[in-house]
């Protein structure tokens, strides 16, 4: 700060050629541009100005540290320009992390993408925990409320967990009447890739108990158990608005029973700001109006 203030004080130095004028011009004494531009040569080592009754002339010195100093200042106004430009106005690159089921979620990113054409989407589909901060992204979908304090968090809307087949595996296999029926059939598990583990389908026996379905198979996308799925291999056990698109179809059917205990909701996640680019405010604006409308 001190050398801008230095860099400011004797331009309007060079620029008025005299102490009084550059003083007006700063709000300063005349003694006070003195004493700056006193301490600005001690600085350098270097004598910028000759001083004489009349009027201030830069030295050989002075002249090139002149023209430096007025392409720092363009620099910093230039700076000063292209920010509030930015302010004005959504623009920029926006690092996304979305889960890897689509259909959601891909529509309304298309209708993002049409609505702030200046802004470039940088689109990560993972089902993986990402580390929001240290990634990089600039903002996240994944269910659940943030964990982290350093993250802030909008709610998108709620969802439900479904068990779903396709009428040809139902029509080989039957429905099952209750969780403990699910003994009996195929069932195709959600794997996470970050630890490996099962997601448990919340499922409760007659006394209370959780119920646990046989493992057919397990993959670590959605996406690939909705298409083991659709081709008869089995009972997945997915949120709503993962197969929306496919209980709309026919290509698999809800199971009313048994029943399946659990809720959840989808939220944005990003890293908490004082001052939010455009870009990123306009990304949560839209996502949060247009994704769970209707």
């Amino acid at each position: 700060m001190e050398k801008m203030n230095g860099i400011e004080l004797f331009v309007q130095v060079a620029r008025q050629g005299s102490l009084v004028a550059a003083g007006r011009q700063l709000g300063l004494s005349a003694s006070a541009v003195g004493k700056g531009l006193q301490r600005l040569e001690q600085r350098l080592g270097a004598r910028l100005v000759h001083r004489s009754t009349r009027r201030l002339a830069l030295t050989a010195e002075g002249q090139q540290y002149l023209a430096r100093c007025l392409r720092i200042l363009d620099e910093v106004d230039a700076a000063e320009r292209e920010l509030q430009q930015g302010l004005a106005a959504p623009s920029g690159r926006l690092k996304v992390g979305v889960p890897h089921e689509s259909g959601l979620l891909t529509p309304h990113l298309a209708g993002f993408m049409r609505a702030y054409p200046q802004v470039a989407l940088d689109l990560d589909y993972s089902d993986r925990l990402v580390d929001v901060i240290g990634e990089g992204f600039d903002v996240v979908v994944r269910g659940g409320e943030p964990g982290d304090s350093r993250l802030s968090g909008r709610k998108l809307g709620g969802y439900h967990m479904l068990l779903a087949a396709s009428p040809a595996y139902l029509a080989e296999c039957g429905r099952p009447g209750s969780a403990t029926d699910l003994a009996r059939h195929r069932c195709l598990h959600y794997r996470f890739p970050s630890s490996g583990k099962l997601l448990p389908w919340p499922l409760v026996l007659a006394d209370g108990e959780e119920a646990e379905p046989p493992v057919s198979a397990s993959c670590n996308t959605g996406e690939a158990l909705i298409e083991l799925a659709e081709r008869g291999m089995g009972i997945v056990c997915m949120p709503d608005f993962s197969i929306r698109r496919e209980l709309a179809s026919g290509a698999l059917l809800a199971l009313e029973t048994p029943q399946v205990r659990r809720s959840g909701n989808l939220y944005l996640l990003w890293p908490s700001t004082p001052a939010m680019p455009p870009r990123l405010r306009a990304f949560i604006d839209y996502m949060a109006a247009n994704v769970f409308a209707g």
